[in-house]
């Protein structure tokens, strides 16, 4: 029997879809001006240009709240929708962030019409989709830790300058401690660039439990000292204590935010403190303030308990995807939202290609952190991605254990349970018993019976 040969579906003409939003408003947001479109019902100049300062914006909504607009549409550019979003958003209307690839990517033909007006007509009848953002007090907190972590990186390459200043007068510190901005490596450095140049006096200076003995700070602290090194050394010390100082005034102001904010689930009048842990790591780079019982505070659960995961990459995922997990319908559109679900490439029935999307997103680069931090860890995940490797690689086995990590942290903010780790152990016999289950229901259908080896 021949197969049924299909008949090509007509392309639909934009102007037959149903209107889904009637009221709806599109902006196009320049630097210097902002272009806005109405519908032709409410106004009939429904195109309109205004100015980028604080008095235009809110001529704008004005202009908005007296043509009956509900909703307004805009277009990702830079952080210049930042200022009429609040505005909007403070006077009531639903304001959606529109990713501009999906404008690029809708059917039909823009023709010359203004961009402003094909977003309001894209979003009038329902083809536009807005970019999630979390509340305003999780985004406030999450303005204040993307500047902390500017500050880091800004701080790094100082740390770098001091390193090649030392190399080239031939002092080898970096030989002998091994971090150079620790403590007896600060010390040595302030004592260098004070005018000290007597080796033994410097490898003094050493803390008791350094592991190099004192012979060998003498023979890494001679060198030559050229005064442009030493001018540089002292210049790039400057801007490290700098940048440690705004860290340190950045903390202080993140654990007045965090005490400010209120909690996002129904917390007693007294929380109670949360159990010890041993300290994963020494990072200089960890906040200041207690940050675990900061966001046990905030959401009602220690995420803290999940291994790979510590209060720094905490805070940076809960930030950036807010504490509300209704946003999110199920844990597959949390992943994907993240960058760490699959996406496959499908045709005929055939997947061609199966991938992660590219994506920045900030939190899902801190699940992939966690990922391999369990690498070699004695726990569920750890197993998890050895297993995942052996099939996949390490690569597509990181990826996997971090779209693990991240449903485990959907979950327990939707149901509030505290996060129990089986170990390494009990999850490989977990998936051993699931292999013998899986080989006797094969078995039997089969017609055989499947019997373990004396």
């Amino acid at each position: 029997m021949s197969r049924k040969s299909r008949t090509p579906k007509k392309i639909q003409n934009l102007d037959a879809l149903t209107v889904l939003h009637p009221h709806a408003a599109g902006l196009d947001i320049g630097a210097s001006e902002i272009w806005a479109c109405v519908p032709a019902t409410a106004d009939k100049d429904s195109v309109r240009r205004f100015s980028t300062f604080t008095p235009d914006l809110h001529a704008l909504a004005d202009w908005f709240g007296a043509c009956g607009i509900d909703t307004v549409a805009m277009e990702s550019t830079g952080v210049y929708w930042i200022p009429i979003f609040e505005i909007l958003e403070a006077r009531g209307l639903t304001v959606y962030l529109v990713n501009a690839w999906h404008l690029k990517h809708v059917p039909g033909r823009k023709s010359d019409i203004l961009d402003c007006q094909w977003i309001q007509k894209l979003h009038s009848l329902g083809l536009l989709r807005a970019s999630f953002r979390p509340d305003a007090e999780m985004c406030a907190l999450r303005t204040l830790l993307r500047h902390r972590a500017a500050l880091i990186q800004h701080r790094a390459p100082h740390i770098l300058h001091m390193h090649k200043a030392l190399l080239q007068m031939n002092l080898q510190l970096g030989l002998a401690v091994s971090d150079l901005t620790g403590d007896t490596g600060l010390a040595i450095l302030r004592a260098i660039v004070a005018g000290e140049r007597d080796p033994h006096k410097l490898a003094q200076l050493r803390h008791p439990r350094c592991e190099a003995p004192a012979a060998d700070f003498v023979k890494a602290l001679t060198g030559s000292w050229r005064t442009e090194l030493l001018f540089t050394l002292q210049q790039a010390l400057e801007l490290f204590d700098c940048y440690t100082r705004q860290l340190a005034t950045c903390d202080t102001e993140l654990e007045h935010r965090f005490a400010a904010t209120q909690p996002r689930w129904d917390a007693p009048a007294e929380i109670p403190p949360l159990p010890k842990v041993k300290a994963r790591s020494h990072s200089k780079n960890a906040p200041a303030y207690d940050a675990r019982a900061a966001l046990f505070r905030l959401v009602g659960v220690d995420l803290c308990a999940i291994k790979g995961l510590d209060a720094s990459l905490l805070q940076t995922i809960l930030t950036e995807t807010g504490t509300d997990m209704s946003k999110f319908p199920t844990d597959k559109n949390f992943c994907a939202w993240l960058g760490l679900a699959p996406h496959p490439e499908i045709s005929g029935g055939k997947v061609l290609r199966n991938h992660t999307l590219q994506t920045h997103n900030r939190a899902g680069q801190a699940f992939r952190q966690a990922a391999a931090c369990v690498i070699r860890a004695n726990s569920a995940f750890g197993a998890y991605y050895r297993r995942k490797k052996v099939h996949l690689g390490p690569m597509q086995a990181l990826v996997a254990t971090a779209h693990k990590i991240a449903r485990t942290v959907y979950h327990l903010l939707k149901t509030k349970q505290p996060y129990l780790d089986i170990g390494a152990e009990a999850y490989d016999q977990q998936q051993k018993d699931r292999e013998i289950a899986y080989l006797k229901r094969k078995a039997a259908k089969l017609g055989f019976s499947l019997t373990a080896a004396a």
